[in-house]
């Protein structure tokens, strides 16, 4: 089998959990890693024997006086690659394009650039049909690929009316939590609709979704609230079925003391996930009510994980290599032991 080369430029929260997805496929090789620093992250990246590029000459020349062996820079990175996939910091990503697009190269941004850089936004479950092929797409934020994957469980059953949410935010990544954040305090986004909810309609415009947000002070998770009205009266079995026609939505219990977020990350520890990452929406079986025609339920993002198998299958559906959603997300989701039952 002839292996989609898969260059990833950008090697820090995204971008190595990427290069690590990439290598466990069979039908993926990854042609090496790009970034700019020279400090124990891209030093990671040594360790596992990755090809370590450059953006440019200047930081090659860099690289080479702290002791990584470059490869080359980005333009040799892009010459030995089928597809790129982008996870530099916020608008950086979208100064790329250009490159990409002169360069003829297939590219995957994340989340943090608008929907109009590649006029199409990416989540598995939902649209991976119009991808195919495509020269490129976004694979929409963590809480918007949360946001998607719930919201098109309901619909494939035929439930989905209307949604609104509440979403508590982590204030930052945690490896960097001791330079931003907040520290005892809430902050609320003052637009409603939040971001997340245009943005679930750039993947589905189908949805009658409304957002809320908060910052709140922590780094592990974020944490949802949803109100949906549902299209007829249902009961909480027919709720929770439809969900778990979704792959990557996995039930967790407060009566097994799964009751926040802390306890959700050491059970991902604890079951050897890398990073202790999750990359399900973890939502409360128990919590889950239906009144009428009305669910409420709430759930957990791992907010440096939920995209990584997204991203995955965006590689497959740009390049072609595999145009059944299905049998993508299942490879995908057999190679980094995705489950909708941790135990």
């Amino acid at each position: 089998m002839e292996k989609i080369k898969v260059a990833v430029n950008g090697y820090g929260v995204i971008g190595k959990r990427v290069a690590d997805a990439v290598q466990m496929q069979e039908d993926m090789e990854l042609s090496g890693v790009c970034d700019v620093v020279t400090d124990w992250r891209i030093q990671m990246a040594v360790l596992k024997k990755y090809p370590v590029f450059a953006s440019d000459d200047i930081f090659k020349t860099k690289m080479n006086e702290a002791g990584i062996n470059s490869s080359g820079t980005l333009n040799d990175l892009l010459a030995s690659s089928d597809i790129i996939v982008d996870c530099t910091p916020k608008k950086i990503a979208a100064q790329n394009i250009e490159l990409y697009k002169k360069l003829g190269k297939k590219f995957i941004l994340q989340g943090g650039e608008k929907h109009e850089a590649t006029g199409h936004s990416f989540s598995a479950e939902n649209n991976y049909a119009t991808a195919i092929n495509l020269d490129a797409t976004r694979v929409v934020s963590c809480n918007t690929t949360s946001i998607v994957r719930t919201l098109t469980a309901l619909k494939n059953a035929g439930l989905l009316l209307k949604a609104r949410g509440t979403l508590l935010r982590r204030a930052t990544d945690p490896w960097e939590s001791h330079l931003t954040g907040i520290m005892n305090t809430l902050v609320p986004e003052k637009d409603i609709p939040s971001h997340q909810g245009p943005d679930a309609q750039s993947v589905d415009p189908s949805f009658n979704v409304i957002t809320s947000a908060v910052k709140v002070p922590e780094t592990l998770s974020h944490l949802h609230y949803w109100n949906v009205q549902l299209t007829r009266k249902a009961d909480k079995e027919e709720v929770l079925d439809a969900f778990n026609k979704s792959t990557r939505i996995a039930m967790i219990k407060y009566s097994d003391e799964l009751a926040a977020n802390n306890t959700v990350k050491e059970l991902m520890l604890a079951i050897g996930r890398p990073y202790g990452d999750m990359y399900e929406v973890a939502l409360w079986q128990d919590m889950l009510k239906v009144v009428g025609d009305e669910v409420f339920y709430a759930y957990l993002v791992d907010n440096q994980a939920i995209v990584i198998p997204e991203t995955i299958d965006a590689i497959r559906a740009l390049t072609g290599i595999e145009p059944d959603a299905e049998k993508s997300i299942l490879k995908t989701n057999e190679s980094l032991g995705v489950k909708q039952s941790f135990y």
